[in-house]
């Protein structure tokens, strides 16, 4: 059985880089990103692509047909049974979509979802001054947070009334954030 946990975060929240340096330090653990693995289909210059791209530029949700199809294909195909991804879900249509099909799938099992948290202004100044591409400038940075914060409360309330969120402040150094999701991941292992 494949055990999952979900990281959420605002953009520039830090979930990719504490979930990369998860895995490094375990190898029984396997790390996806949405935004890489959308972003990489993109740079691919494939047909699927451009159509991601079309989206990603503006700020916008992919369509919830491609993301779960990029996500069950990665968790399936992982070479670990424990696997963390980061980025998901962002709306309730996502997380529904994905809480339908976990439920008729036993092979698969969400063991938590992790909410990196930070203020607005740590994440603005962490998304700009890393410039990391296209999408990087503050129009749409500002479209971003507007899209991952619209849904938030609606997803904190579901995962919580199943016992599965857990929140960890993402203000601390990467060390910090780091070592307690880790522990935690660990302790649902």
């Amino acid at each position: 059985m494949k055990k999952l946990f979900l990281i959420i975060g605002a953009p520039g929240s830090g979930k990719t880089t504490d979930a990369e340096l998860i895995a490094a330090q375990n190898a029984a653990i396997t790390h996806y990103s949405t935004g890489d693995m959308l972003r990489g289909e993109v740079a691919s210059g494939s047909a699927l692509g451009l159509e991601i791209n079309n989206y990603i530029s503006k700020g916008l949700i992919v369509p919830i047909k491609i993301a779960i199809e990029t996500i069950v294909n990665a968790i399936k195909n992982a070479p670990t049974d424990i696997v963390i991804i980061d980025g998901y879900p962002r709306s309730m249509e996502q997380l529904s979509t994905l809480d339908s099909y976990m439920s008729s799938d036993t092979s698969l099992e969400l063991c938590s979802v992790i909410e990196v948290a930070v203020s607005k202004e740590t994440a603005r100044d962490r998304v700009l001054g890393r410039a990391r591409g296209a999408d990087d400038n503050t129009e749409v940075f500002n479209n971003r947070m507007t899209v991952y914060t619209e849904p938030l409360s609606e997803i904190q309330a579901f995962y919580s009334a199943k016992d599965l969120l857990k929140v960890i402040s993402g203000e601390g150094t990467i060390e910090e954030i780091v070592l307690e999701m880790g522990s935690f991941i660990n302790s649902q292992i």
